[in-house]
């Protein structure tokens, strides 16, 4: 579904393919991370509420599902800059080594290999071994801005970077949309939009420190 631009991925493509606009599009990711600021316009968003099918009731608020509706450019611009911030953590190790989820040179794989090299040495050493695995309710809706604002400007990432996130997780604004009923837009600085490419390396800080905290 489009968002607010109404851009469709099929339109973007049919735009990048002309040499000028793209130049134009690299320009301006380039330029939010050199003046550490996110354009105004790509912090509206609208969030879709939607029922989940076959529930036999529905009142009660899990039974229906916001998905996020993101401008389409912004999209693409976030998934530029994504890239180069994947590359910069991952050669810089600001990334806990345990965290293997939503990263470049991380897969499924890793973790299953982690998993059994650590059952296979207690093995040798006679030991018996358990796993506990827990999934975390609503993580994207519930991360803490002013925290990861915090994790970010400790972590150690060029301040160019840093400003950039600081500007991109204020200041936002979404409208709920249900049915054929639209609610005026208002301001959210409480979660990290889960559609976005920004928010698993987000995401990604945000785990590291709790897996520092667990190590002392």
């Amino acid at each position: 579904m489009p968002g607010l631009d109404k851009l469709m991925w099929y339109h973007l493509k049919f735009i990048v393919n002309q040499d000028t606009c793209l130049t134009n599009i690299i320009n301006i990711a380039n330029s939010c991370i050199n003046l550490g600021y996110w354009l105004k316009y790509f912090k509206y968003l609208s969030m879709i509420i939607i029922s989940k099918p076959n529930k036999t009731s529905y009142n009660q608020l899990k039974v229906f599902q916001p998905i996020v509706l993101l401008n389409t450019l912004r999209k693409l611009i976030e998934k530029v800059i994504t890239e180069r911030l994947q590359f910069m953590v991952a050669s810089n190790d600001f990334i806990h080594p345990s965290q293997l989820g939503e990263l470049k040179f991380k897969s499924t794989m890793d973790a299953s290999i982690v998993l059994t090299h650590i059952i296979h040495s207690e093995w040798v050493k006679d030991k018996s071994t358990s796993s506990l695995a827990f999934d975390i309710s609503q993580f994207f809706l519930l991360l803490n801005y002013k925290l990861l604002t915090l994790i970010i400007e400790k972590v150690g990432l060029d301040l160019k970077v840093t400003s950039f996130f600081v500007n991109y997780l204020v200041k936002r604004k979404t409208s709920y949309v249900w049915n054929d009923f639209s609610s005026s837009s208002f301001e959210v600085n409480v979660r990290v939009g889960q559609g976005s490419a920004l928010s698993p390396i987000l995401s990604a800080l945000y785990l590291t420190l709790f897996l520092y905290i667990l190590e002392k």
